[in-house]
């Protein structure tokens, strides 16, 4: 509690008091565990199959893909419906007890780490697809379904949900981390393809961002509340139904590698493709060191060089204008000719390669832990950053291998570690927070798709300065007052 002036202490000192007892106690009650009381009303909410306390079931929930050490709740709770999760929130909140929404541990910054204990919201048994309008193009759907899910559902429809981060992610999640993915750079992120959401607040109230059952291409109805969610990774809220843009199948698909002399060269081919306005789908950069673990964890046989992995979209006559003006621009830069990849089957097998790049980045050093950091800069600085990141790995001793969703600016350095080893943990923290400033000094941010999570936070004061973190904190602030909604994270 903030003292504003000298003459209001008499008023301010017992509430203070009072709340330092709270803060005191509530800390206490998360190192002993839930009370009990507490656990009867989320069993009497949601049912007493539903909700576990086991260590197993706790350390599972309290771990993602990132290097961060598990951070287990105190309960693991499953909602059936929405009515469950507000009501359940609602007992949190009266409570003080942190909420931590969970969907399918793929993310890469600990932003599911229960660093408070409290009550982790598994949501996968909410997995309708409520509602489909194949004649507006849009779907919604509760959290429990992943990106692969729909897309099967809406195979006989000619509609897909383009979005993908590689990972088979809960598409409610993905809308809370802001994701990306290969195809961004024609169909957007999560952020330009949600239109509408069903949130829970921290104390039970549910909030339509656009408004209930609106599905709308676009407005200018006051603020846009959809966007301030989108992204902001479960600490304002959890999100139970979110509405998408969809989009129709293409008529012909087609796939292609191409291999460079240099990265310099890999990446002038990227800015020329782009501002040439080639309406190309997928443009991923894998460097050598990527492209060679690749190969042995895929069973490849691409050349180890700078390579780019691209994908055609559109009519068949469309198809070929675009693949004949990229090879022209390849050859101007040097690049092999195109390795193809049309029919299917083989398409499927080429981006399965480059989805299993964390993988096999792992594979190149068994034993040692992954660190994937990313960060997005403008198109034009993407040659000299790439570059300097290659040269930096190098004096730095690290194997880290780059790929990146090159075409929207945005690469991802997965850096192996041992984590016995101290020397080589400073010195992959020295270098991350060298790219992050780099990456901030071209005018770019410190994270492209991965998030804050617990990992960035510093990174994205120094990135949006003291105002904006202010005006994040005060947001933060009215929508959860108590701060229970995934506590720790982003601000």
């Amino acid at each position: 509690m903030v003292v504003r002036s000298a003459m209001c202490w008499r008023y301010c000192y017992v509430p203070a008091l009072r709340a330092i007892s709270g803060r005191r106690n509530r800390q206490f009650q998360v190192q002993r565990g839930l009370h009990s009381n507490v656990i009867e009303a989320l069993k009497a909410a949601t049912g007493t199959e539903n909700i576990s306390t086991t260590t197993a079931v706790r350390e599972q929930h309290g771990k993602d893909e990132s290097c961060h050490s598990c951070k287990p709740p105190d309960a693991v709770v499953w909602p059936q419906n929405v009515e469950q999760v507000s009501r359940m929130a609602r007992i949190c909140f009266e409570n003080d007890v942190p909420i931590i929404p969970f969907g399918t541990s793929t993310g890469l910054e600990g932003g599911i780490l229960a660093l408070k204990g409290g009550v982790c919201f598994n949501l996968t048994k909410m997995d309708q697809i409520v509602e489909l309008n194949t004649a507006d193009f849009d779907v919604t759907v509760e959290p429990g379904v992943t990106r692969k899910g729909l897309n099967n559902y809406l195979r006989d429809s000619g509609l897909w949900f383009p979005v993908d981060p590689g990972a088979d992610a809960s598409l409610c999640g993905m809308a809370a981390t802001s994701a990306s993915g290969t195809n961004a750079v024609r169909y957007g992120t999560m952020r330009e393809n949600v239109i509408n959401l069903e949130v829970v607040l921290a104390d039970g109230r549910i909030v339509h961002t656009a408004g209930k059952e609106r599905r709308f291409r676009k407005t200018s109805a006051g603020y846009n509340m959809t966007n301030l969610f989108v992204g902001s990774e479960g600490t304002l809220g959890i999100i139970t139904k979110t509405t998408l843009r969809l989009y129709g199948i293409p008529e012909s698909m087609v796939s292609a590698v191409c291999s460079f002399p240099t990265v310099q060269a890999a990446m002038d081919c990227t800015v020329q493709i782009l501002q040439s306005c080639i309406p190309i789908a997928r443009i991923e950069f894998l460097d050598d060191v990527m492209v060679d673990a690749c190969n042995r964890y895929s069973n490849l046989s691409y050349a180890v060089a700078s390579t780019l992995f691209l994908e055609f979209h559109g009519t068949d006559r469309s198809v070929v204008e675009q693949v004949q003006a990229t090879e022209d621009i390849v050859k101007a830069n040097s690049g092999s000719d195109f390795t193809w990849a049309k029919d299917q089957e083989t398409r499927n097998k080429l981006w399965q390669a480059r989805h299993n790049a964390w993988y096999a980045a792992r594979a190149i050093r068994p034993g040692c832990e992954g660190y994937s950091t990313d960060v997005c800069v403008p198109l034009s600085k993407l040659p000299e950053i790439i570059v300097t990141t290659k040269e930096d790995l190098v004096r730095s001793k690290l194997t880290g291998p780059i790929v990146g969703h090159v075409g929207d600016g945005n690469f991802h350095c997965l850096v192996m570690m041992d984590t016995q080893n101290e020397d080589e943990m400073t010195r992959i923290k020295e270098f991350t927070n060298r790219l992050a400033r780099r990456a901030l000094a071209m005018h770019g941010t410190c994270t492209g798709e991965h998030g804050i999570g617990l990992g960035k936070r510093q990174l994205l004061a120094e990135e949006i300065g003291a105002v904006g973190m202010k005006v994040m904190k005060d947001i933060k602030a009215v929508l959860d007052p108590k701060n229970i909604m995934n506590p720790g994270k982003v601000v």
